[in-house]
């Protein structure tokens, strides 16, 4: 709330020139500026996304002028200024002196620890002039007042200009941002440029950065220094007293080192508590007093209190290294995915990776001995640290294969689906996505069918791909009672004649399915049993609508063919000369047709009813 007021009087100073009596402030220039009224008709103009208001003054350009100050390089070179003093030159300045003073203030803002307060008058100034985001002196101000309110890495951003590299008091600051990011290691390598601006601080002020350089020397395990730097904190100091068992640890005095965690823990805030745990069971495996499997079950119990930040990822870290040790590829993976889900792993995580995904196929072999529902259980919990590309899709169709033959098709659908997603716009979802839509055609869901080749269309699908989805569509569209939306999805289709052959068969439509079938009709000769089911189709449609010379033409055509087949009963029965339709005859006629569909798969999908197996 302070600093939206103080950004709110910033900019009602430039609302109106000096003199109006207006936007004076009010008498009392204390910290509560949030009870003048004109404080708070300032405040509603700031927060307005409106452009300026009219007459307020255009401010001449203020970068190059602050370039061109004296460079600050330790904690005194930041302005000394009450708050009284501030505002009073705030109120009086001209507009073009009004951005020095703004800076002025800032500064002064900075050397008293009001980060939040300093980043809104910062931010003020950048809105009218934005040049100022080129000036060293101005992004080091807006580095240190980042790190006040913790916003760490937002922070080493903005210390990050080449002009700020060798700076004493960038340096400084940058050894608390990195700190903060939890990269100490980085920060280290900023402390012998920051020894100058820490050292120059008063002894309060020094704290926080002695904190972060202390933090900093552990991590590059010096002990030594760490310990150094910590003298400025009383014994009984618990943050002091988890960095000094960090640092007697890594300078070879376990004992020491374990008691003052002890004392960390027992006096410490709950995550100083958390960390002083983490640090114990790490100097407890150094020293060989637990072993790797104990370490495990003690990093869980800790992480079951304790969730998020640092602690919980160096926690997960140290899981994954223990359980590489011990070769136990389960619990690898559970702290692997945790770390991958919820931080971003540096250093080796590629090698972490590329590890994993090697387990996850050995588990996940046909021949690995994992018991089906266990290995479905394994791709879905690990999923998206499985493989990309290629590799992705064959460990995922392959355990999809598993469950397809098991009859387990709604499993085999959605393991598959992910995979599909993860494809974006990669012409590999094309096959995928058939394969997909038909498991779900089997699960009995053709809504779903529909959705996933509707939300993998693309245009740079070949041909024969596109035709292999209007198929699986046209079938999706029957199963939904749409069959003439089915009949259109197979328009210009080369095989789309079988497909509506098929519907037209199921739905009786005889009419419809003599014009489609005759085009179907095999040449005389080797009939095999697909080639027998159409004839014989063919046979029952015209009986069934009594079209006498048809049928008799068909008997002339294919019976010398059918005459050593076992359906040769079955062919001389439907094409019998007869004035009248048998339906006893045609049914067993019927009966004895091959079972092998004309067309194949499709066939065995529009028969296909909704799977009782779940899984």
């Amino acid at each position: 709330m302070r600093r939206l007021l103080i950004v709110a009087l910033l900019a009602s100073t430039a609302a109106a020139p000096p003199s109006d009596p207006a936007h004076a402030p009010a008498a009392d220039h204390g910290a509560d500026h949030g009870a003048a009224p004109a404080a708070a008709a300032a405040a509603a103009e700031a927060a307005a996304p409106a452009a300026p208001a009219a007459g307020r003054a255009v401010l001449p350009p203020f970068a190059a002028l602050l370039a061109q100050m004296p460079t600050i390089t330790d904690s005194r070179d930041w302005p000394e200024l009450t708050e009284e003093a501030a505002w009073d030159a705030l109120i009086n300045a001209k507009p073009e002196s009004r951005q020095l003073a703004r800076w002025r203030y800032a500064g002064s803002l900075i050397r008293r620890g009001m980060g939040a307060e300093a980043l809104g008058v910062l931010e003020t100034m950048e809105s009218d002039d934005e040049d100022l985001a080129l000036v060293a002196p101005f992004q080091l101000a807006s580095g240190a007042a980042l790190v006040m309110i913790g916003h760490y890495r937002d922070a080493v951003e903005a210390l990050s200009l080449p002009e700020l590299e060798g700076n004493a008091e960038a340096c400084a600051w940058r050894v608390r941002a990195l700190a903060g990011t939890g990269d100490d290691k980085a920060a280290a390598r900023q402390i012998n440029c920051a020894v100058p601006a820490i050292n120059g601080r008063a002894p309060q002020e020094r704290k926080p950065f002695t904190l972060a350089a202390a933090k900093g020397a552990i991590a590059i395990n010096q002990g030594q220094p760490a310990l150094a730097w910590l003298k400025l904190f009383g014994d009984q100091d618990p943050q002091a007293n988890l960095l000094r068992g960090k640092a007697l640890l890594a300078s070879g005095d376990p004992a020491e080192g374990l008691f003052r965690l002890s004392r960390a823990d027992l006096s410490g805030t709950p995550d100083i508590q958390a960390e002083a745990k983490l640090a114990h069971i790490q100097g407890d495996l150094k020293l060989h007093r637990i072993t790797p499997a104990e370490g495990i079950k003690q990093l869980e119990a800790l992480r079951y209190g304790w969730r998020g930040g640092p602690v919980e990822q160096g926690a997960l870290r140290l899981e994954y290294q223990l359980a590489l040790a011990e070769n136990d590829h389960r619990a690898a993976l559970r702290s692997a995915a945790t770390l991958f889900r919820y931080y971003r792993p540096d250093g080796d995580s590629s090698m972490m990776l590329k590890q994993i995904q090697a387990w996850l196929g050995e588990m996940l072999a046909p021949d690995s001995g994992t018991p089906l529902p266990e290995a479905a259980g394994l791709y879905w919990d690990y999923k998206e640290l499985a493989p990309a590309g290629a590799e992705g899709d064959t460990l995922a169709l392959r355990l999809a294969d598993r469950l397809e033959a098991a009859g387990l098709y709604p499993r085999a659908a959605e393991l598959l689906q992910y995979q599909l997603m993860q494809r974006r716009q990669d012409v590999a979802q094309g096959p995928l996505s058939v394969k997909v839509a038909t498991l779900f055609i089997l699960s009995g869901d053709p809504v779903k069918a529909l959705d996933t080749l509707h939300a993998t269309e693309q245009a740079s699908y070949s041909d024969a791909m596109r035709f292999d989805r209007k198929r699986i569509e046209a079938v999706a569209l029957y199963k939904l009672g749409r069959e003439a939306a089915a009949m259109a999805a197979l328009d210009g289709v080369p095989g789309g004649g079988g497909v509506r052959s098929e519907i037209h068969w199921r739905t009786r439509n005889w009419g419809s399915f003599i014009t489609e079938n005759e085009a179907t009709l095999p040449a005389p000769g080797a009939m095999s049993p697909p080639n027998q089911a159409i004839v014989l189709r063919q046979a029952v449609a015209l009986a069934m609508l009594n079209q006498e010379a048809k049928l008799q033409a068909l008997r002339a055509r294919y019976g010398a063919a059918f005459k050593s087949l076992p359906s040769a009963q079955a062919f001389d029965l439907l094409t019998q000369p007869t004035p009248t339709v048998d339906p006893a005859r045609i049914s067993a006629a019927m009966a004895a047709i091959p079972e092998a569909s004309p067309t194949g798969a499709i066939g065995d999908l529009l028969d296909a009813t909704a799977s009782t197996t779940t899984g």
